[in-house]
């Protein structure tokens, strides 16, 4: 069995090796969203993206997507106190804003059992929805929307 000392020399000699071994990667090619900007450097931020404040629903591109909203909320208080987004799309507001109202799987728990009042879980609006703004992509995709695949299925399908 070895002591104590040779365990503690040979651990050494792992750790020591073992750094050894790693080559770093160089600032200039590790791929970041600073857009060349240096670490050690602050970079001028972007300017906030204007919101698209058009107040018409845009359309969804996959079953279930939470509707994206479409008017600013900048100042919107939304906390344990007070749902700004409730004085107009609650169940009780929505003739007087006309706008529209929340899904009723939003008064809903866990077991699917219906609420007097919005479930605690569904309570932070901007968990799921987000505000549309006009900004460039950061992260180039090549998404395709539940139409396209549709389209391009039924024209594999027929030949097309």
């Amino acid at each position: 069995m070895m002591n104590k000392s040779t365990l503690t020399l040979l651990s050494s000699l792992v750790i020591l090796f073992a750094g050894f071994s790693f080559t770093p990667i160089k600032a200039d090619e590790l791929a970041t969203l600073r857009y060349g900007e240096p670490i050690d450097q602050q970079a001028r931020p972007s300017p906030i993206p204007k919101v698209i404040d058009e107040d018409t629903r845009s359309k969804r591109n996959y079953p279930m997507q939470p509707p994206l909203i479409p008017h600013d909320t900048r100042g919107y208080q939304v906390d344990l106190a007070v749902n700004k987004c409730m004085s107009c799309h609650a169940r009780k507001r929505v003739e007087e804003s006309q706008a529209p109202m929340i899904s009723v799987t939003h008064y809903m728990d866990r077991e699917g059992n219906f609420l007097a009042e919005i479930s605690p879980r569904r309570y932070f609006c901007n968990q799921c929805h987000v505000t549309q703004t006009d900004s460039r992509i950061t992260v180039e995709n090549e998404f395709e929307d539940m139409d396209e695949l549709l389209r391009a299925r039924t024209n594999a399908d027929s030949g097309n």
